[in-house]
């Protein structure tokens, strides 16, 4: 019930949103519609074009801009999903095929260039420069994200401060991103400007440690993916770091070995160590901590329901882990 109140704060608006979506992915080359439309209607939760309509209305927005900024933020989201997918060798994501799974890699890599070029498109058609520079500079540090992540694959020796700075760059810039971009579409003073950006950022962080401890302890139904999918991959996750440091030399070493082969054959003791060292809690108590200063860089904006909705947001980013 919580998270709908957020959705109705801005329903008539995440309608229109959606409808140029649709819109704006026509193309003549129908494979380009296919599969764009193909992971736009994936059951996401539109959480960025989501920042940008509150962000800007709660900096007193109230022309019909931010429509169109929202939708060239779901459009570079969407763009580095399709990416991901196939640098991942993803088949599932939110439950259905990746789109990679269904046509092949290079579709999915073309699209997702599609995509960024639509977005880039539409971007100039906002004719507001500060804007396109914090979008511009955004796509390039989660593009680097990317790249980091993918070097850390099947490293062990990562620690949490790289890991913190690679989920920054991955997941939290695109958050920043959408509020900071938010509130420079309303010219919102500079103080309000830098409390959303600041709100972006520690959200996205937030959102990410939690599917961290969503991965030991989520339901795969619920999450379109199944428990253990970033140990598959090789990934070294803010609760593996923990799991390592609070270990004994054995297990540490079973740890590293089995990210090291990116592999489920020891998922079962894993698990058990990732909860018995306190890894979950750990990683749930920093993404409550980044949640609280989400909330708290909202005291610079004045009271309404579009601030009252980002502050439900940042609540519900920590309740998805009971």
């Amino acid at each position: 019930m919580t998270a709908q109140r957020i959705y109705d704060t801005v329903a008539t608006d995440f309608n229109r949103v959606n409808d140029l979506i649709i819109q704006r992915l026509a193309s003549d080359v129908p494979m380009v519609e296919k599969v764009a439309q193909h992971i736009i209607e994936s059951g996401g939760k539109r959480l960025r074009p989501l920042l940008v309509l509150l962000a800007s209305q709660a900096a007193g927005y109230t022309d019909d801009e931010h429509i169109k900024l929202a939708v060239v933020i779901e459009f570079l989201h969407t763009a580095t999903l399709l990416h991901d997918d196939v640098v991942d060798t993803s088949d599932m994501r939110r439950g259905r095929s990746t789109a990679n799974a269904q046509w092949g890699n290079a579709p999915s890599v073309l699209v997702g260039d599609f995509l960024y070029a639509r977005s880039f498109e539409m971007m100039v058609e906002l004719r507001n420069l500060p804007i396109m520079d914090v979008l511009s500079r955004a796509t390039a540090v989660i593009a680097q994200g990317e790249v980091m992540q993918l070097m850390n694959v099947k490293n062990p020796d990562i620690t949490e401060e790289q890991y913190m700075t690679v989920i920054h760059n991955k997941t939290a810039m695109l958050f920043e991103a959408s509020s900071h971009s938010g509130a420079l579409l309303a010219n919102a003073s500079e103080p309000q400007v830098q409390a959303l950006k600041d709100y972006g950022k520690h959200l996205g962080l937030a959102f990410q440690l939690v599917d961290d401890v969503l991965d030991y302890r989520g339901d795969a139904e619920a999450m379109g993916k199944n428990v253990g999918d970033d140990l598959a991959e090789g990934k070294t996750t803010l609760p593996l770091i923990h799991a390592m440091t609070h270990s004994t030399e054995d297990d540490r070493q079973l740890i590293r070995q089995a990210i090291r082969k990116a592999g489920l054959d020891s998922l079962p003791r894993i698990l058990g160590l990732v909860e018995s060292s306190g890894a979950l809690e750990y990683t749930m108590k920093k993404a409550r901590a980044e949640a609280a200063q989400a909330s708290d860089a909202l005291k610079a904006l004045p009271d309404s329901p579009y601030k009252e909705a980002l502050e439900l947001l940042a609540q519900v980013a920590v309740a998805r882990v009971s």
